[in-house]
């Protein structure tokens, strides 16, 4: 009886070949930006969000189909008047705030 080679799973089997590493590192590197249409903040209304954690905002369109429409969102984060925000959407818009405390209603 013939001894078996013990590398024998160490060694590549030519029907499992990989594809090469360049093509492997272009798919990993590449970067897909989601289209998205600026707009600039012309006022602040106020805090909303369980916790205050959201501010909404009015903010005016300045490129695309809806240039120049005024849309009233939520953001998060620190923003003032005049920043420029990249909206990935322009057809809906936030709730209106109610000024009515905690238990009015």
């Amino acid at each position: 009886m013939a001894k078996e080679d013990p590398t024998k799973h160490l060694k590549e089997d030519p029907s499992k070949k990989k594809a090469p590493r360049q093509q492997e590192e272009q798919v990993k590197g590449s970067v897909q930006f989601s289209f998205a249409t600026p707009a600039k903040i012309e006022e602040i209304i106020g805090r909303t969000g369980t916790r205050g954690e959201a501010i909404q905002i009015r903010c005016r369109i300045m490129d695309g189909r809806d240039k120049n429409k005024i849309l009233r969102r939520n953001v998060k984060g620190p923003v003032q008047i005049g920043d420029i925000l990249m909206l990935r959407e322009t057809e809906f818009e936030a709730g209106q705030l109610t000024k009515a405390g905690r238990g009015s209603g």
